[in-house]
C-alpha cells in the first residue's frame, strides 16, 4: 500500500478529553475518531488492527472446536423476559420499541438469543456437547463512558455458549477455553492474569476474568505472591488473621462526639484506632431495608451482599427512610428499636465478645465497649463474609498476605449452569431415553478493549509499537528521494517486497524524513526501512526495530538479498511471540 493513496490522518497534540495512553494514541496515530459520548468510528489503519485480532480469536475459537454463528443485534423483549433479565439488566440495556410498539433491546449479551437458537437443534446426548461464538457488536449504555474504547457504549465483542449433558462435559470445555483464551491473549502480545471473579448478572457457579496488570486498571485484583492465587478484589473471600490480639480501648460507657459522624472522624477524635469501632452501613436492597455492621476499618463488599440477597439494586438508605426506622445517620449502634423491617447481617470478621465503640443511637454520642453477643446472638441475625479484601489480608489458599494490583479485563469465562437452560427448557435425551436438562458455559472477549489494552502496555514517548501480530503493516517503507529515477529505484524495492507477501506500507508522500519517521514511530509499524542516500549511493538500507528504537545498516546486492534479510527480522519478532504464547499455555 502506497501511503499517498492511504488516509493517514495523524495529530501533534493530544485531544483535550483523552487521559489515558490508549486514548490519545488511537487519535493521535489516526485509528479512531470520536462519534458521540462512548461511541467511535474506526479509521482504515484502525479497522486494520482490530480485523487482525478478530483474526486471532476466530483462528484460536475454531482450532478449540468452537462453531462461529451471526445473530442479529436487535433481540426482542419477550426472551429477555423469560430468562428474567429484562428488568435485572437495569439501565445499561438500551431498550426501544419498533412502528408496531413491540419492545426489542440493543444485544449487550447473547445468551437469551443463542439459547433460542440452539434449543430445536439439540435433542440427543450424541448433539452434545456443542460450542456456538460469534464475533459482533454489543451495546451498554454506559452512565460514564471513559477511557477511549476501553469503556464505550458500542464494542465488538466475541461471546461464545457452550451447551453440555453434564458438568463434567462443562468443566471440560471450561479448561479448554480457558487454555485457549491464554493463547488467544499471548497471540496477540497481552500479558493476562486469569483471575476468581464474581459471575454478577451471569449467574453461574464459578467464573475467571482475564486481566491485564494496569495502573488505569477499574479492577483490583488480589494476588498471592507465596502459591500464586489470584482474585478480583470483587470475590475475594476475607479470612481473619490468625494469632492476632487487637488493642481494647480504653474506656467504656458513653462518649460525646460532636459533629463526629465518619469512622476517621471518630477514631482520630478518640486517639484510637478504626478497627475497635463499629461500621454501620444501611441500605435499601430491591425496596428491602439492610443494615450491616462491619470492623470500623473495612468497606463494605455490595457485590457480596448483592449475590447473597439476590438483589438486583443496592442502594444507601435516605434520611426520612432512617427516621421511620428510628437509625440516627452517622451514630448507628447495636440498641436501636428493634424492626421486623430491617434485616440485619453481621460481618464474619467481627467478633462477638469484642469490646467496640458503636453509635450511641444519639446525636454527637458514641458508646464504647459494647460487646455484639449482648445483642444479637441467637437473634436470627445473619453472619457472613461481607467485607472488601485489602492489603495484607490471609489469601483465602496458603494464607500468605495478599498483594494488590489495578487491572483491566479483556475477557471473562463462566460456568453458567442450569440457569438458562432451566429459563428456557432446555433438554435433551441421554443414553437412557430420559430427558435432561442442559447446562452451559459462557466464554466472552472484548475485542475492540483488546487493542486499547495492548497500546497501553506498548507505548513510548514516541508513540506505539504494535506486536508484529496485531500491527496495521508490519513494514514500513519510508523513501527520501526526489529524482524520478531513483523513485523508480525504491518503487522496484516495493514490489519486492509486496510479491514476497510482506505487509508493507510504502511511505511515498511528498514530505520531510523527519515527518515520516514521527508518523512511522507514532503509529507504531514493527519495522521500518529506510531508503536514501545509502540506499542510492552505497546500497545499503537502514532498518529500525520499533519497539528497542535499536537501528542498523545493512550491504545489500540485489532485492532478493533485501526481501531475505527484512523475512529474517520478521521471522524473528514471530518467534519471540511464539514464545511467549508457549509460556501463556502452560
Amino acid at each position: 500500500m502506497k501511503a499517498s493513496s492511504y488516509l493517514i490522518p495523524t495529530a501533534k497534540e493530544d485531544p483535550q478529553d483523552a487521559v489515558v495512553a490508549s486514548h490519545k494514541l488511537m487519535m493521535r496515530a489516526g485509528l479512531i475518531r470520536k462519534s458521540a459520548a462512548g461511541l467511535y468510528s474506526y479509521l482504515p489503519m484502525g479497522l486494520r488492527v482490530l480485523r487482525k485480532i478478530e483474526g486471532i480469536v476466530r483462528k484460536e475459537m475454531d482450532k478449540a472446536g468452537a462453531l462461529e454463528f451471526q445473530l442479529p443485534i436487535l433481540t426482542p423483549s419477550e426472551i429477555w423476559k423469560e430468562s428474567g433479565r429484562w428488568d435485572k439488566m437495569g439501565k445499561e440495556m438500551f431498550r426501544l420499541k419498533d412502528r408496531h410498539d413491540n419492545e426489542s433491546c440493543l444485544g449487550p449479551t447473547h445468551e437469551e438469543s443463542f439459547c433460542v437458537l440452539v434449543k430445536p437443534m439439540v435433542r440427543s446426548y450424541k448433539d452434545l456437547p456443542i460450542n456456538v461464538y460469534q464475533i459482533h457488536t454489543k451495546f451498554r449504555d454506559e452512565i460514564r463512558p471513559r477511557f477511549g474504547v476501553i469503556r464505550s457504549r458500542e464494542f465488538t465483542m466475541k461471546d461464545a455458549y457452550s451447551f453440555h449433558l453434564d458438568d463434567e462435559s462443562l468443566d471440560k470445555t471450561y479448561q479448554t477455553m480457558r487454555k485457549t483464551y491464554r493463547r488467544i491473549f499471548a497471540g496477540m502480545g497481552l500479558s493476562t492474569i486469569p483471575v476468581q471473579a464474581d459471575s454478577g448478572n451471569m449467574g453461574g457457579s464459578a467464573s475467571e476474568e482475564f486481566m491485564v496488570v494496569s495502573p488505569i486498571g477499574e479492577e483490583t485484583l488480589t494476588i498471592c505472591p507465596s502459591c500464586h492465587y489470584s482474585g478480583n478484589i470483587e470475590k475475594t473471600p476475607v479470612i481473619a488473621k490468625k494469632n492476632t490480639t487487637k488493642q481494647t480501648f480504653n474506656g467504656n460507657g458513653k462518649l460525646h462526639t460532636p459533629a463526629k459522624k465518619s469512622i476517621t472522624e471518630v477514631a482520630e477524635f478518640l486517639n484510637t484506632k478504626e478497627e475497635n469501632l463499629l461500621k454501620a452501613v444501611a441500605l435499601v436492597a430491591d425496596g428491602e431495608y439492610v443494615l450491616v455492621f462491619l470492623e470500623g476499618d473495612r468497606e463494605l463488599n455490595e457485590n457480596k451482599l448483592k449475590n447473597h440477597l439476590g438483589c438486583n439494586e443496592l442502594r444507601p438508605m435516605g434520611p426520612a427512610e432512617m427516621e421511620t426506622l428510628g437509625l440516627v445517620p452517622g451514630f448507628i449502634g447495636p440498641g436501636f428499636p428493634k424492626s421486623d423491617s430491617l434485616k440485619i447481617y453481621i460481618d464474619a470478621l467481627l467478633d462477638w465478645n469484642f469490646s467496640y465503640i458503636t453509635g450511641a443511637n444519639e446525636i454527637d454520642h458514641h458508646i464504647a465497649g459494647i460487646q455484639l453477643s449482648a445483642f444479637f446472638q441467637g437473634d436470627g441475625v445473619t453472619k457472613i463474609d461481607l467485607s472488601q479484601a485489602k492489603v495484607g489480608d490471609p489469601c483465602p489458599s496458603c494464607g500468605t498476605g495478599l498483594t494488590a494490583e489495578k487491572g483491566i479485563e479483556v475477557g471473562h469465562i463462566f460456568k453458567l449452569g442450569q440457569k438458562y437452560s432451566k429459563a428456557f427448557d432446555i433438554t435433551v435425551l441421554n443414553d437412557k431415553g430420559k430427558a435432561t436438562t442442559t447446562t452451559m458455559g459462557c466464554y466472552g472477549i472484548g475485542v475492540n478493549r483488546c487493542m486499547a489494552t495492548v497500546i497501553e502496555q506498548c507505548n513510548d514517548d514516541k508513540g506505539i509499537f504494535w506486536p508484529i501480530s496485531i500491527a496495521p503493516f508490519t513494514v514500513c517503507l519510508v523513501s527520501i528521494a526526489k529524482n524520478p529515477d531513483d523513485i523508480a529505484k525504491i518503487e522496484s524495492i516495493y514490489h519486492s517486497l509486496v510479491k514476497a507477501g510482506i505487509e508493507v506500507l510504502w511511505d511515498d508522500r511528498d514530505l520531510g524524513p523527519g515527518f515520516k519517521f514521527k508518523d512511522s514511530e507514532l503509529i507504531g509499524f514493527p519495522i521500518r526501512i529506510t531508503l536514501g542516500k545509502g540506499f542510492l549511493e552505497k546500497n545499503e538500507i537502514t532498518i529500525l526495530n520499533r519497539k528497542s528504537m535499536v537501528e542498523e545498516t545493512l550491504p545489500f546486492t540485489t532485492n532478493e538479498d533485501l526481501v531475505t534479510n527484512i523475512q529474517k527480522k520478521i521471522l524473528t519478532l514471530e518467534e519471540e511471540l511464539e514464545k511467549q504464547v508457549s509460556l501463556a499455555e502452560t
